[in-house]
């Protein structure tokens, strides 16, 4: 009998279905998947994906809002995956993380892996002031200290914090995953539009993967800023006037650049625009701007969950679970995951 193969959601490889997902006992003994509060919903697709159960443990925080932590099966042993993504409530969040992180190495776990679909403060990357931190690397030491063994996370906005940890880790991207999906679209008249002039090396990738020709919104950020202000399209106007055009970014955040950016690109005849990126973070008035912009489609994923109530009706979320299910089989496996995306 041939073997049955499924693909693997953003990526080119095609796993055998003829055997179970779960993973045989290894040196580190079993896998456990531990859900963080931020991320409970995708962890259970991860372990669905898996066909293990989750981890068990329960959670209180008390009246001088110290939380507390107990695990509720044994660790000893065993190859453990906690599942957090760094959202709002941030800090709580990354207390909790760090807790867990503490009471799995207290219970003797063979190996502690932390997953984070979304790492906070990844901004704060260098000293681009002076008397300012580097926040992202304060992150990394302080993951490494709580007692994690190796990390997994999702489109870091520098790739260069990578150098930070001391651990090893899997950095992957979301782009196979949202750019197969724009793939299947088909689109013959598809212009890729950076949404800033630090994306443009990613939107290469889009658009060489896509076979469209690229432009850049070139925007300025008046020094610490929230508000960017989006100041000429770098691109021949044909590139874009009456094509369709696919503007890409790793995060949304308030939205406002990309409200500009939107306008750069109808200012220059744009017909149809869709967006695409991975971390949906959507603060304060995000959802109605983007509601507002009149967007043929927005494309996101699950690296930071989005309430239901919150999803606009334009708006399509691809979940991260399939990939970091299969990334989390490979580690513990000891396989390549670079072989998932053809490296």
């Amino acid at each position: 009998m041939e073997p049955s193969q499924e693909k693997v959601p953003g990526t080119s490889y095609r796993r055998d279905t003829t055997t179970t997902h779960q993973a045989a006992t290894g040196q580190f003994g079993r896998i456990m998947l531990f859900a963080g509060s931020s991320c409970e919903a995708l962890s259970k697709e991860i372990a669905q994906e898996l066909g293990i159960p989750m981890g068990q443990h329960e959670r209180l925080t008390f009246p001088n809002e110290n939380i507390f932590i107990k695990l509720k099966e044994s660790v000893r042993g065993q190859d453990v995956y906690l599942v957090q993504s760094m959202v709002t409530p941030l800090h709580d969040n990354i207390m909790e993380m760090l807790i867990m992180i503490d009471a799995l190495k207290r219970d003797s776990a063979g190996r502690i892996n932390l997953v984070v679909p979304y790492m906070a403060y990844t901004r704060s990357d260098k000293k681009d002031q002076p008397r300012v931190p580097i926040t992202a690397r304060l992150m990394a030491n302080m993951i490494e200290i709580a007692g994690a063994d190796r990390y997994v996370t999702i489109d870091l906005h520098a790739g260069q914090i990578q150098g930070f940890f001391n651990i090893p880790g899997d950095a992957l991207t979301a782009f196979h995953l949202l750019s197969d999906y724009m793939l299947e679209k088909d689109i013959q008249d598809l212009t890729v539009a950076s949404a800033d002039l630090g994306f443009a090396k990613k939107a290469r990738n889009w658009a060489e993967k896509l076979g469209a020709p690229l432009v850049v919104v070139e925007k300025r950020r008046l020094f610490n800023s929230k508000d960017a202000e989006a100041l000429t399209v770098i691109g021949e106007r044909e590139l874009i006037e009456g094509r369709s055009v696919l503007l890409v970014d790793d995060e949304v955040l308030t939205g406002g650049t990309i409200v500009k950016a939107v306008e750069a690109l109808r200012e220059r005849g744009a017909k149809d625009i869709y967006l695409a990126f991975t971390h949906a973070l959507l603060k304060d008035t995000a959802f109605e701007r983007l509601g507002g912009l009149g967007l043929k489609e927005i494309i996101t994923t699950n690296t930071i969950p989005t309430p239901p109530e919150k999803v606009l009706p334009n708006m399509k979320v691809l979940s991260s679970a399939p990939l970091l299910a299969e990334v989390i089989l490979r580690a513990h496996e000891g396989r390549s995951v670079g072989e998932l995306f053809g490296e």
